[in-house]
């Protein structure tokens, strides 16, 4: 084995192990903060394992558009939305751990049986198409994969509207330097145009 071949080995091990931890810290960490900044890592670690297959283009895609829009985006929604209440029982708590643990379970045995009975063949170098990679991301990006595109940006900005409209409704019911309930009648004064008198 040469030092090249131990070196990605390491490599792929490091940030496999970043991602698998990363993902199951996003899952079962218990503040949404520390999981959306846990999020923007394995983003990172999976920019680091395309990197690893000669997909330049796709990890500065990844880093861009997932670690620099989408991450910076969730993180700017939750603190925008994030609340200092205690939080409520949830009813039904354990059944929903059932049916969410059970999907997962099933999806990770699919995964792992596609895994186990699919026979992965190494790409030779000699079939790498090169810098024709970019074009036939952007042929199907803008053909093929147009609308899913589309709905995911739709969906990400009414995320990001609702937010701040969560946001304002709090800021006009409380007061931002006592945090006490605003009266309704100061506001409707407030909104009165004030007469600048003459010296």
């Amino acid at each position: 084995m040469s030092i090249a071949v131990s070196t990605q080995l390491i490599c792929f091990s490091l940030l496999s192990l970043v991602v698998i931890i990363g993902a199951l810290g996003v899952v079962l960490l218990e503040s949404i903060v520390y999981s959306a900044f846990l999020l923007c890592g394995v983003f990172l670690s999976v920019a680091g394992l395309y990197l690893l297959l000669n997909a330049s283009f796709v990890a500065a895609a990844q880093v861009l558009v997932y670690v620099g829009a989408v991450n910076v985006l969730i993180i700017f929604a939750i603190m925008l939305v994030n609340k200092k209440e205690d939080l409520k029982p949830i009813e039904n708590l354990n059944s929903r751990r059932i049916i969410s643990t059970s999907i997962c379970l099933t999806l990770l045995s699919l995964l792992i049986r596609v895994d186990i009975s699919k026979v992965w063949v190494l790409a030779s170098p000699n079939n790498s198409i090169g810098e024709e990679a970019t074009y036939r991301i952007g042929e199907h990006l803008f053909s093929d994969y147009l609308l899913p595109f589309e709905v995911a940006s739709v969906l990400l900005l009414m995320a990001m509207i609702g937010a701040i409209v969560l946001a304002r409704r709090d800021v006009m019911n409380q007061d931002i330097s006592t945090g006490l309930p605003v009266d309704q009648e100061l506001i409707e004064k407030t909104k009165e145009p004030f007469l600048i008198k003459k010296n």
